[in-house]
Formats: C-alpha cells, structure tokens, sequence
C-alpha cells in the first residue's frame, strides 16, 4: 500500500518541482564558476524530495493503521425507520463489532437530507464521519436552485442497497396493465390523478415521464408521505401511484390494491407475475440506491478500509435477510463502481428533467 503511494503521479510531480526549484539556484551559482556546488544542490533536491515523500506517504500509510482511532458516527439525513436508517444501523453494528470502536448513527433530518450532508462536510476529513447517501444526494443539484455542496464534495465508498418501483391502481380502476390504464386515462381526460411525495422524487418523474410518453394527462397531488398516498390508492381516491415494494406488496397481498407495472429492468423475484413498464411496451426503468459516502479530501487507504468494513456488512446474513425482505436488493461495490454510479446518476437526472419540462425549485 505505502510503496503504490509512493509511486504514484503526485509524488513524482514532487520530485520534478523540488528539482526545478534547486536548479534555478544551481544556475545562478554556475555564473560564479560553481559546478561542484551545481551537483550538490541536485543531490540535495533530490534528498529533500525523497525525504518529502517518504513523509507523505509514511504519513497518510499512518493514518490508514490508526484508523479507526476515535467513535465513528453516521449521519443519515431522514428520519429513524426510513430506508435510510434502517441500513446504516445494521452497517454500524457491523462495523462496530469488527473494528473494537463505537459506530453511531445520528439523524440530522430535513432540507431533502442536506443537513446532514452538510454537517459531513464540516467535519474534519479523517474517515470518522460518514453519511448514509442516496440517488437523492446526486439529484438535488437537478431539482433545487441552491445547495449548499457540490457533486465532487462527496465520495461514495460503496453502494449498499437499491430497489425498484411499483406502479399501484385502487383495485376498483378498470385497468390491469399500462396499457388499459392508457385506455382509461384517455377516456377520461384531466380527470385522473397521480401522488406525488417531495418535489422531484421518483413519484412525481415516474408519472411525469409516462404521460409523455403515452399522451395521456394526469393531476399531480401532493402527499407528506408514500404511506397516507397508498392508503388513497386503497380508498380509490387516488387513481395512480409509485411506490416502493416495501409498502406496496403487503397491500398487494392484502388484495387492498393492484399492482400493474414494476419500474425494474427485470420481474422482481417477490413479484414474478408483475410485468416491468418496458415488458408493456413504455421503455421507463427507476431505480433507488443507497450507499455510505465520506467527504472528499478523506485519505484513499481510510477510504478503502471503510470499503472494505461496508463490503464485509452487506455481503452479512446479518443485513442481507432483514433488509431484503422488504423488497429491497442488497449489494455492495468498490469505490471505483461506486463513483462511476454517482456521476452518472447525476448526469442522468439532469437530462431526465430537462426532458419532462421540470422547472428547478427554491
């Protein structure tokens, strides 16, 4: 690990400055006639540069053996029980048991969880502090005007989790697939309506994208949370709704409502006789991830060895079983995945939301 620092880039940028540096004051000396003074000053260069290097990277190999060397906290920028909690408290026993340090989670709600990544980056850059992130965390910047960091502030160690989506249906509506919703929409033109919850959200871009595409019109109501728009869905006075599987199959079982679409690129396992929107001809995949991130600036051998500590969690029985029986599928990446992801979820809502006309908010 120290001899790979020491090789890289960085460090022999180090060394052609040094040399630079102490070649200017060779040339000077050289109009006194001092060419023995020459090769010692380029002795010297390339002494001090290996001597700097040699402390960079027995200082930053240092910090990755000490840590963790105090408690580890876990910001999550939702409430407790959310599918944010849930994860990072599962991830913190584990982390917890194998490293002899305390892992805490701390919940710092509200702002669309930019409090509590806000409160990342105000922490020192050691590792100590990390975030239970989300896609909401790489979308903000293509919903809100302000916020308050930008896209390379954060890096994602690893994903953790993602999941995909339920298009729900009262089970008195007379459509049973995308198609004959089309139909029933058309038939009825303004008079259905979709819930959304946050502005932005995947409840509110899944319906936005589909009327586009099928040229239907629907009215837009707003929600505090899934949980009261699903209980509309159930009393058929919400006539469209994406929801996640975790409060959408317990319904579905229930018979309490129907289930006509899967935002998955696949048949989801837990609902195998469930087509996806692109079986039915509408080419619509939304997916949810979650993943643990550190601020940038934190030391790469810190980074991998919080890789490392997520990996090992999520690849558990002991976050595999409670978590996917939710619905939600379980999966860990390397840092390099990871990144890769985040980019290009950003990118991706970016052009998502010029696409369906989304007007960024205050």
């Amino acid at each position: 690990m120290v001899r790979n620092l020491g090789n890289r880039p960085t460090c022999k940028c180090a060394i052609a400055r040094g040399a630079r540096a102490f070649d200017y004051t060779a040339n000077n000396q050289t109009q006194h006639g001092g060419s023995a003074m020459i090769r010692t000053s380029l002795a010297a260069a390339a002494t001090l540069a290996l001597g700097t290097t040699a402390f960079v990277v027995a200082t930053v190999g240092a910090s990755a053996q000490n840590f963790p060397s105090k408690p580890i906290k876990i910001l999550v920028g939702f409430p407790a029980g959310g599918p944010s909690d849930v994860p990072a408290r599962l991830i913190a026993t584990k982390m917890q048991a194998a490293l002899g340090q305390p892992v805490v989670v701390e919940n710092k709600t509200g702002a669309a969880g930019m409090i509590a990544l806000k409160d990342l980056l105000a922490q020192p850059r050691d590792g100590h502090t990390l975030l239970l992130c989300s896609y909401i965390d790489a979308i903000n910047p293509s919903i809100f005007k302000k916020v308050d960091y930008k896209l390379d502030d954060i890096v994602p160690v690893s994903l953790i989790q993602k999941a995909y989506y339920a298009i729900a249906v009262p089970t008195a509506s007379p459509a049973n697939d995308l198609k004959g919703f089309v139909a029933h929409a058309k038939a009825n033109p303004g008079k259905l309506n979709y819930g959304r919850v946050g502005t932005g959200s995947v409840t509110e871009v899944v319906p936005r994208q589909f009327e586009k595409t099928a040229g239907i019109a629907m009215t837009g109501v707003t929600f505090r949370g899934t949980g009261p728009a699903l209980q509309e869905v159930v009393a058929n006075r919400l006539d469209f709704m994406v929801g996640p599987l975790s409060l959408t199959m317990p319904l579905l079982q229930g018979q309490k409502l129907k289930v006509i679409a899967m935002t998955s690129p696949q048949r989801i396992a837990s609902a195998p006789s469930v087509p996806t929107m692109r079986e039915q001809g509408v080419n619509i995949v939304s997916e949810g991830w979650w993943g643990v991130c550190a601020a940038s600036g934190t030391p790469a051998p810190v980074l991998e060895a919080v890789n490392k500590q997520v990996v090992a969690a999520v690849n558990s029985a002991d976050f595999k079983t409670p978590i996917e029986k939710t619905g939600v599928i379980a999966g860990a990446t390397s840092l390099a995945d990871a990144a890769k992801i985040w980019k290009e979820t950003a990118a991706e809502a970016e052009k998502l939301y010029k696409e369906i006309g989304f007007q960024k908010v205050d």
